[in-house]
């Protein structure tokens, strides 16, 4: 009978996310960036998408119940390390996503509010993004929100004058989320700046990247989830948030075009990398 070494299993990562039959972004990103960073992610499908690198045409949510029954069947036989969200697909798989996440407080949990596509097809009607407010955000480690979804997230009186960024990170942080890494790619700036804000302190820093030509589909997507990777393996929240978007700049860097949209992001750079070192 063969004997096999024992060695520790990778730690767990559970995203719940809308299925993307293009691979790009969704939940098929969620589980190439984290399956890349060494953890083992398990899924729960909020929603189907008729999509392509172009846009999305539509979007089928899945019943509530089976989305808490997708979740709790696996919490109940595996420990996760951290909890990934993106499109969820309806208020109502919001408040049951909130609901089981409520129920491990000890587990970090990164939310990427996904409330449009790259191409501006809307994904979050004022309900869901009531609901996302009032029920996820007391319960997030850290919200990684773009610039635009910063301000449709931060701007609850139509009679606000224009808000700061810097504004927006601490309406976010006031409604309960402990941290807010607010990314720059959709500013007109020349290289992209991307701001990391805690609760107790305000601003804790910003990192400053240089900004890659083209358009990439899944790029929130891949960094939210290289976040709950990363701190599923241990690291603190400001390692966890430098380390991926590292990681997330590379991957675009190294993307490719297969479509007649946008580029997708190489989750394996690193692995093909190896290969071209290796065959010469």
């Amino acid at each position: 009978m063969n004997q096999y070494p024992a060695q520790l299993p990778p730690p767990i990562v559970l995203t719940f996310a809308a299925s993307d039959p293009s691979c790009g972004a969704g939940l098929q990103a969620d589980l190439l960036t984290i399956a890349s960073l060494g953890c083992h992610p398990l899924s729960v499908t909020t929603a189907l998408t008729v999509q392509d690198t172009v846009g999305v045409a539509s979007v089928l949510a899945v019943d509530a119940d089976w989305v808490e029954d997708q979740a709790r069947t696996l919490l109940e036989d595996m420990p996760v390390a951290a909890f990934k969200i993106g499109l969820m697909g309806s208020a109502e798989n919001m408040q049951v996503i909130a609901e089981i996440v409520a129920d491990y407080p000890s587990v970090p949990l990164v939310l990427d509010p996904v409330l449009a596509s790259g191409r501006g097809d809307e994904l979050a009607d004022e309900e869901m993004i009531f609901t996302l407010r009032e029920m996820l955000l007391p319960l997030t480690t850290i919200l990684t929100p773009n610039s635009l979804e910063a301000r449709r997230l931060a701007d609850e009186d139509d009679g606000d004058e224009a808000l700061t960024l810097d504004e927006c990170a601490q309406r976010l942080l006031a409604q309960g989320c402990e941290y807010v890494l607010l990314t720059g790619t959709h500013d007109n700036t020349a290289r992209v700046v991307n701001s990391f804000y805690g609760r107790e302190s305000g601003r804790l820093r910003s990192d400053v990247w240089d900004r890659l030509p083209g358009s990439y589909h899944g790029s929130g997507c891949t960094l939210a989830s290289a976040v709950a990777a990363h701190l599923a393996r241990g690291m603190d929240v400001g390692d966890a948030v430098q380390a991926a978007q590292d990681y997330t700049w590379q991957a675009l860097a190294a993307g490719f075009r297969l479509g007649m949209g946008q580029c997708l992001p190489d989750r394996f750079f690193r692995l093909r990398a190896r290969d071209r070192v290796r065959n010469g």
